[in-house]
């Protein structure tokens, strides 16, 4: 596929993707606007007041654009009074109704915001888990119920100046995508195009895209590949996209989680609108999300690749689908790194030392391999000389950027892959300069280190990696390994995929998702995902063991993978309950007696 299809117009070199504008109230998407900072309130629709204050909270800290979840038609038509007390008190933010499975709601929605949204999967399907071998007849009928459903919606937004996004989850893909592309980018990609098409034979052009996805890696590959098949489809199909990982998390992980799916398109130039979403009150999302356009900024001051020779070379991974990049298998440190072995975390001999009297009560959390002992060669990929050495010579060796490169650091890696002899592992490095700085600020750091070692990783490329950009040495050793976990590289937690709470969720996230940490965090290598409503439940839980799930008011359901077992628990018991489901499959252990490695390095 990638010899087909492009996803950006140079992997080495950032320019932002040229899109058309779409207009929500007087905010423009795309075009020559800024990159625009979303989130979403998480009160119950039905309370005006209440949505009113959350939505003036998220304004006063930088958000450009709010998303309100409208379930019912009741709560569509209630967005009238809420729009209304925010411009009778002056505030035009352009208001988003978030609409699952209800058309009436989307319509009733439309009469009163600037934008609806809508997900594909379920707009005009419940999804029924049924194996279904479509005829192309078949699912020509299937593309025209659909159409009969979305028309309306379509003519309503055109002729009122309304915008529309198209927004696929990875979670709630409808069934008959399933049975015809499966749990896949490409399914997300063509149901989001399904509904394109529609629109745009009713000559309406005022949307754009989302894809998104719990997982980083199946997010970026679902966002690259609708950027390749638009441009293929024609230079009019250029829409603007918003950029988000769902079910992030809250607290570190989750900001990680973040900064590699966002952080690593909006590197490539991809993406107009962005939201991060945390397990966490709303207002916290938007300090990460302005760094991490902010960190889009630094990288686009950087000095690119400017040799002729260089500008475009064979990328050295497939942007549409995973593969590690193969290397040979060699021993630095005496620990063996490349090939098949784990992707190994290096610190600087000065961290070491300042972490050694810890060591004996780090369990797992260990600094593997010393910088300075590891024999490691550091090279700048445009140095055809060096380049050549290195291919040329009889022994395989561990091999990096140069210190103080002035190249993106991402563009720099993927130029040293594109060059080396494969069977020469290569060591990341979040900055091409070790900081110095015990001043520096933390979040800067963290989102650096997730968007430049966390993008390499899904591209399949580096064998270790090196935080340096992080002065203090315990937050830079557990900040490497969060990274390698948040990129599905190494687990060696557990990991938990949250939703962010909104008016459709049927117990306290936060609170709720601290119990479950407390009694479950001790369960390394397990994925247990916490999911306020049904809405992306069963799909975003594809490859979680283990789900807690709001059934309905007060009540639980707990999965196994995506499949119910257990149904109307009591929220008082439903941590207990979930805990004993663990048991049963065998994957409970007794918490350890050590301390937590964030009690040790943090």
């Amino acid at each position: 596929m990638s010899g087909e299809l492009s996803c950006c117009s140079n992997l080495y070199s950032y320019s932002r993707r040229p899109t058309g504008e779409v207009m929500v109230g007087q905010v423009g998407i795309g075009g020559d606007n800024p990159i625009r900072v979303q989130s979403m309130i998480t009160c119950d629709t039905m309370d005006t007041a209440q949505s009113i204050q959350q939505t003036l909270d998220l304004v006063a800290v930088g958000c450009e654009v709010v998303r309100i979840t409208a379930p019912t038609v009741k709560d569509a038509a209630n967005l009238e009074h809420i729009v209304r007390g925010l411009r009778q008190q002056g505030c035009p933010v352009p208001i988003v109704a978030d609409i699952h499975f209800k058309p009436d709601a989307a319509m009733e929605a439309a009469k009163w915001v600037e934008k609806v949204r809508v997900n594909p999967g379920n707009y005009a399907d419940s999804k029924k888990f049924k194996i279904i071998a479509y005829t192309d007849s078949q699912y020509a009928a299937e593309l025209e119920r659909i159409r009969e459903r979305f028309t309306p919606l379509v003519l309503f937004c055109k002729e009122h100046g309304r915008a529309i996004r198209i927004g696929t989850n990875h979670g709630s893909l409808s069934d008959r995508i399933m049975n015809r592309y499966g749990d896949t980018p490409l399914g997300m990609v063509e149901s989001a195009l399904e509904f394109a098409r529609i629109a745009r034979d009713l000559g309406f052009h005022d949307f754009i895209f989302s894809m998104k996805a719990s997982n980083p890696k199946v997010m970026i590959a679902a966002y690259r590949l609708l950027v390749a098949r638009l441009d293929a489809e024609g230079a009019d199909w250029n829409y603007p996209l918003h950029l988000g990982v769902t079910e992030a998390g809250d607290g570190e992980d989750g900001r990680i989680k973040s900064a590699i799916g966002i952080g690593s398109l909006l590197a490539d130039g991809i993406g107009d609108t962005i939201r991060v979403s945390l397990t966490e009150d709303s207002v916290h999302e938007i300090p990460v999300a302005r760094a991490l356009v902010e960190l889009v900024r630094g990288t686009q001051a950087l000095a690119s690749l400017t040799s002729p020779a260089l500008t475009k070379p064979c990328p050295p991974f497939d942007p549409f689908s995973y593969q590690r990049r193969e290397s040979l298998t060699i021993e630095c440190d005496g620990v063996k790194l490349g090939g098949e072995e784990l992707v190994r975390v290096v610190v600087r001999q000065a961290t070491r030392e300042k972490i050694a009297h810890k060591l004996d009560r780090m369990g797992d959390y260990q600094p593997e391999i010393v910088y300075e002992n590891s024999g490691v060669q550091e090279v700048d990929p445009r140095d055809d000389a060096e380049i050549a050495a290195l291919n040329a010579g009889s022994r395989d060796q561990l091999v990096t950027i140069k210190e103080g490169l002035d190249l993106p650091v991402i563009a720099a890696f993927r130029l040293l892959a594109s060059r080396l002899d494969p069977r020469h592992p290569i060591l990341l490095k979040d900055v091409a300069s070790s900081s110095e700085n015990p001043q520096s600020d933390f979040l800067p750091a963290l989102l650096n280190a997730s968007t430049t070692i966390g993008s390499l990783l899904c591209d399949g490329i580096g064998d270790a990696v090196l935080v340096q950009g992080e002065p203090a040495p315990g937050q830079s050793l557990r900040l490497a390994y969060n990274v390698l976990q948040a990129a599905g590289t190494r687990i060696f937690k557990t990991d938990y995929v949250a939703c962010p709470s909104c008016g459709r969720t049927l117990f306290n996230l936060q609170s709720t998702t601290a119990r479950i940490k407390a009694a479950t965090a001790h369960l390394k290598g397990v994925k247990i995902a916490i999911m306020g409503c049904i809405v992306n439940g069963p799909g975003e839980m594809a490859d979680a063991d283990f789900g807690y799930v709001g059934g309905a008011p007060g009540k639980i359901n707990l999965y196994v993978g995506k499949t119910a077992v257990k149904f109307n628990i009591p929220e008082a018991e439903a941590v207990e309950r979930l805990q004993d489901l663990i048991r049963e499959h065998g994957k409970w252990v007794d918490a350890p007696a050590t301390p937590a490695l964030a009690e040790v390095v943090g």
